[in-house]
């Protein structure tokens, strides 16, 4: 299984969980865990999804991700678990 680490970050609005998740279905990512939280009225999400089924490249799913971002107002960062792991290890 391929997984990646999606960010979400930013104004809280309505339908940034949504939107979100409805492009993730669109594209085959299956979300395996999710969490998100709410701080005065600032949204932050982080899903952990698995990308084995997509059929795009994932620097596209990438770019789509944060276009899709500048398009509800908030900041969508995605990367491969491997890359995470590695650049948050102590």
């Amino acid at each position: 299984m391929k997984k990646c680490i999606v960010t979400v970050l930013g104004k809280d609005t309505v339908g940034i969980v949504a939107k979100v998740c409805t492009y993730l279905a669109e594209n085959k990512i299956n979300i395996l865990d999710i969490s998100q939280t709410i701080v005065q009225g600032y949204f932050n999400m982080m899903v952990i999804a698995d990308i084995s089924g997509i059929e795009k490249d994932f620097t596209v799913v990438c770019d789509e991700m944060a276009k899709l971002g500048d398009e509800i107002g908030v900041r969508i960062h995605c990367q491969r678990e491997d890359i995470f792991e590695k650049m948050h290890r102590l």
